[in-house]
């Protein structure tokens, strides 16, 4: 699916934009679905802004997120096992035995939509081959003004950066170092895919615009990696999306052991 070119790209920048992932009636589908899971739930009980002392707030801001989006409705199984993505992501990371790490939904509520801080995903869930990926699917088009991805190619080449967070469970990156104004916006179209590495510095900005945000997050790796920690475990983590899983056994047993 990938030319050499973009293979380059990604090594050289840490992410790669992508067109025809999917097909307009399948970014159709997850919008409806993702509009009637976020209906069925109060805003008071989703939100997500991030804490700590990275910035000033001056006005009170919101953004909505619930996770395991493939529990919820089958769109999201499917558009998990899409081939084509799937064909990108073995490409990148070299190998075609992929796990799903977890994934999430994010919403920018129109004028008041909440700022992410430049950090790093690493500091949430280490990996010691750090194959890490996530894979941003872009609902609705997205700019600077409407609280758009913002990133710092070749960031991923620094290695884990200090983290800044003084909040537990809230990680970034110096934001003196990496502010957000130094940093790449991606304006993207709806349905357009961006995959980057879990190390590359990336945030995203507030929404001032008149119109909501939307989007839609996979994280997955390696089946050959393994955790530095055990952190961040999300309900299907390990789910096969592609080949298969050497350590299935192992992990099955740690699992049953625990619970």
């Amino acid at each position: 699916m990938l030319s050499q070119t973009q293979l380059q790209f990604y090594k050289d920048n840490g992410y790669l934009l992508l067109d025809e992932v999917y097909t307009t009636a399948e970014i159709d589908e997850c919008c409806f679905e993702y509009d009637e899971i976020f209906a069925l739930k109060k805003n008071s009980e989703l939100e997500a802004t991030w804490k700590g002392d990275w910035k000033a707030e001056t006005l009170p801001t919101q953004l909505f997120s619930i996770h395991s989006l493939q529990n919820h409705a089958a769109i999201f199984t499917r558009m998990l096992l899409k081939d084509t993505l799937l064909q990108a992501i073995a490409e990148i990371l070299g190998t075609k035995d992929i796990l799903l790490h977890h994934t999430k939904a994010h919403v920018k509520p129109s004028g008041t939509g909440s700022a992410f801080p430049m950090h790093q995903d690493y500091q949430y869930f280490p990996y010691k081959k750090d194959t890490l990926v996530a894979v941003f699917i872009h609902l609705d088009d997205t700019s600077m003004e409407n609280g758009g991805l913002a990133v710092y190619p070749g960031s991923h080449h620094l290695g884990p950066l200090e983290d800044r967070g003084n909040i537990p469970g809230w990680h970034y990156v110096d934001q003196d170092k990496f502010p957000i104004d130094g940093a790449t916006p991606i304006n993207a179209k709806r349905g357009q895919v961006v995959i980057f590495s879990y190390l590359l510095v990336h945030g995203s900005y507030p929404n001032t615009s008149d119109s909501v945000r939307r989007m839609l997050l996979f994280q997955m790796m390696s089946a050959h990696d393994e955790k530095l920690k055990e952190t961040h475990r999300s309900p299907c983590q390990g789910m096969v999306l592609s080949g298969r899983n050497p350590h299935a056994e192992a992990n099955i047993k740690k699992r049953h052991e625990e619970s």
